[in-house]
């Protein structure tokens, strides 16, 4: 046996054969007993040495890019690299990939979070104008979401101004499958900030793609995309309004 998928499949036969007998097991109760007979305390055990053994044979072509760091709230659930199988307009696209399927029980066990490819830089000329960050974004089997992010900080801890997509109604982040699509922040950077902070990140599991990053001082035709919680005035503050009223009314 070399793969996880051999030992979903052992598990699935011993689930069936069991049913057969009277006996009903979940799948994930049947994948405990094939770990402990391969000589495993648990699944999770099990999948990660799997995996481990798989990874060198299956990403030897596979580095991360040059002048992008990792970073999230779990990176280790994630693979960052640039994929040289998926081409991007004649150039490169940026892999982020969960090393687990949703329906993994080793995922399931384990804190969901996030992992981002990113890269910080001085303010320059871009302090007190507003600027346009973009890319095409891919995904692939995507459970949570897939987007870029841009933030202007003051100072180390101290952000001033932040845009992820993920409040947006309309070409917001990517879920599920989909093909090679654009997105785009225009965000104003107050005359404080000191140093810019980018890039696209994959919550959840599922795979995700970007290419052809821009940063540049936006046009005169961009609009500022703003955060969907942010309104014009006060609204709903006797909670008159339920929330399915004030999303009818926008």
């Amino acid at each position: 046996m070399r793969t996880c998928r051999d030992a979903k499949a052992m598990a699935k036969t011993l689930r069936e054969e069991l049913g057969r007998r009277g006996t009903a097991l979940s799948h994930g109760e049947c994948l405990e007993i094939v770990a402990r007979q391969l000589g495993h305390d648990n699944w999770n055990i099990l999948s990660a040495r799997l995996r481990a053994a798989a990874e060198p044979a299956r990403d030897a072509a596979l580095v991360r890019p040059a002048g992008w760091s990792v970073s999230g709230s779990k990176p280790h659930l994630y693979d960052m690299v640039i994929d040289p199988a998926t081409p991007y307009q004649g150039g490169r696209a940026a892999l982020i990939r969960c090393r687990y399927a949703e329906d993994d029980p080793a995922y399931a066990v384990l804190e969901k979070g996030f992992a981002t490819l990113m890269q910080s830089i001085a303010v320059g000329p871009f302090r007190g104008r507003r600027i346009c960050l973009s890319a095409d974004l891919r995904v692939q089997d995507v459970v949570g979401a897939a987007t870029l992010w841009l933030r202007a900080d003051a100072a180390i801890g101290r952000s001033v101004a932040f845009d992820n997509m993920e409040e947006r109604a309309v070409d917001g982040p990517l879920t599920g499958t989909q093909g090679w699509t654009g997105r785009r922040i225009v965000l104003d950077v107050p005359e404080e900030a000191e140093t810019l902070h980018f890039g696209f990140y994959l919550r959840g599991s599922g795979r995700a793609w970007a290419g052809g990053f821009s940063l540049r001082e936006a046009s005169p035709e961009d609009v500022a995309t703003v955060l969907a919680r942010i309104r014009p005035e006060p609204t709903n503050l006797d909670f008159a309004q339920p929330v399915e009223a004030t999303a009818k009314a926008g």
